[in-house]
């Protein structure tokens, strides 16, 4: 359905990798769905290109090949590509955004500022966007990372907030735009099913797992300035473990959700620096095989520092202290070169207190809530059923909603839902300020510790990490979900 909200749409990094593989695809098939308005226009910011024409043959040679499955419309693309203004900047020079303004002049003055570039360049661009009166009536939107540190983060968001207001910064996370993560929030608040037994009487335990394959890939430069739980923990698995133990919202706005996420990451239990090495585990991969191929260690990788401290890998034990949560662990995961791609959330019910039907009907696990993210997003549902035959013998079944099975019109990507939330002006699905120090400030007692520590433990490329993110749930009494047999 086509929005009647106009808008100009300004990517900073036009020629990035981010741009080409994400957000260029991403809108191209709001496009193709009718989603954007007949007058939105896209105006990219590069240095790389003269031109015009010389972006758009850039664009088409390296935006196509990531266009979603359905592939590509001719029309739908000419049209596409008809939106598209270029304009050659130099993002250092403030007086180039001189040439940026003009160019604007008779553009829809609902403005979206993207900065698909490196967080070095956030302030800056702002600040010059402001020295030509472009920070009025638009909104910009923040890449991750945002800082290093709690101290960076709230350097760059001070800068940010002199030029733009809160209302008007959208922090991106786009994990919180995929699709089974909107249908946790159905899940929960739309079905008097699951409210009643979200909470600690009923819930063993939560398990959240980001797991790649890849490695550092081309880079390995900046992941070694960064690391896992600075890349992944204090911002993606953070935010799914405030959607996850959120309190019901009082109504789906804006700061309604936010409100909630963010009691959830002030109630996070400090981790004492003594009980660090119990309670985390960060890991580095070696060489090993994926897929029957062979894959490199990472000091080996280009970029990489031979004698490199930095964790590829973190396992985590997570509590929240309030009512709802008191005294149930989440473990939190991830990690590069594992032995599989999957992104899940598992709900781990607690077994029935007493069983007429014999011991199998008391095994852990034997209720459980499985919500894959990636590669196939689907909820499965895991209960007891009799077994066929003579004898009261029962056996795990499942329940399954698989998305593009089920709903035959296509998923939106997460960028796609995102870039929409951005352009019609919501922010419910974006990072909230307040949200993201209290995350920085969980998450920096384990940073300052590990940089006082020794080196991260070993785990062989193609496994699922070191041997002790298994031992610290088997001190609970339960295992991830792939060491169930």
């Amino acid at each position: 359905m086509q929005t009647d909200s106009s808008f100009t749409f300004v990517l900073f990094g036009g020629t990035g990798d981010l741009s080409m593989r994400k957000i260029l695809p991403a809108l191209y098939e709001a496009h193709r769905a009718g989603m954007l308005a007949a007058s939105g226009k896209i105006v990219a910011v590069a240095r790389h290109e003269e031109d015009r024409d010389g972006y758009l043959q850039w664009v088409n040679e390296h935006v196509k090949a990531h266009v979603a499955k359905n592939g590509v419309d001719e029309n739908a693309w000419a049209s596409f590509i008809a939106r598209i203004e270029y304009v050659k900047l130099d993002l250092g020079n403030a007086e180039d955004f001189v040439k940026l303004r003009d160019a604007m002049q008779d553009l829809p003055s609902s403005r979206v500022f993207y900065l698909a570039t490196g967080p070095s360049l956030f302030v800056p661009i702002c600040r010059a966007l402001a020295s030509v009166g472009l920070n009025e009536h638009a909104r910009i939107v923040l890449e991750k990372p945002l800082g290093y540190d709690l101290r960076s983060s709230n350097a760059i968001n001070d800068a940010v907030g002199e030029i733009f207001a809160e209302e008007q910064i959208y922090r991106i996370d786009h994990y919180l735009g995929k699709e089974p993560v909107q249908n946790l929030l159905a899940l929960r608040f739309g079905n008097a099913l699951f409210e009643p037994l979200w909470r600690r009487e009923w819930v063993e335990s939560i398990q959240i797992t980001i797991a790649e394959e890849l490695g550092v890939e081309a880079r390995g430069d900046f992941y070694d300035n960064t690391g896992a739980l600075r890349d992944m923990v204090q911002n993606h698995l953070l935010q799914l473990l405030s959607i996850v133990a959120m309190e019901p919202p009082h109504s789906m706005d804006s700061d309604s959700v936010r409100d909630e996420k963010l009691r959830v990451l002030r109630a996070l239990k400090p981790i004492d620096p003594r009980e660090i090495s119990r309670l985390a585990v960060r890991g580095q991969y070696h060489s090993g095989v994926i897929r029957g191929t062979s894959v490199p260690a990472y000091a080996t990788e280009p970029g990489v520092k031979t004698d490199s401290a930095t964790e590829t890998f973190v396992a985590l034990k997570v509590e929240i202290e309030n009512w709802r949560w008191a005294g149930v662990p989440f473990f939190l995961r991830t990690g590069k070169r594992l032995a599989d791609r999957v992104a899940e959330i598992v709900v781990n019910f607690r077994a029935v207190p007493h069983s007429a039907l014999g011991a199998s009907a008391l095994r852990a696990g034997a209720n459980r809530l499985v919500i894959r993210l990636q590669p196939n997003e689907t909820i499965r549902l895991y209960c007891l059923a009799k077994k066929p035959g003579e004898g009261m013998n029962l056996s795990s079944v499942h329940l399954d909603l698989a998305f593009d099975q089920f709903f035959k019109e296509g998923q939106m990507e997460a960028y796609q839902r995102l870039l929409l939330d951005v352009i019609n002006g919501r922010l419910a699905l974006f990072v909230r300020r307040d949200e993201q120090e209290a995350a920085w400030k969980w998450v920096e007692p384990i940073l300052n510790e590990w940089a006082a520590s020794g080196k991260p433990k070993p785990y062989a490329a193609g496994t699922w990490g070191p041997a002790a993110a298994s031992a610290m749930l088997a001190q609970h009494g339960t295992c991830w979900l792939e060491e169930e047999n």
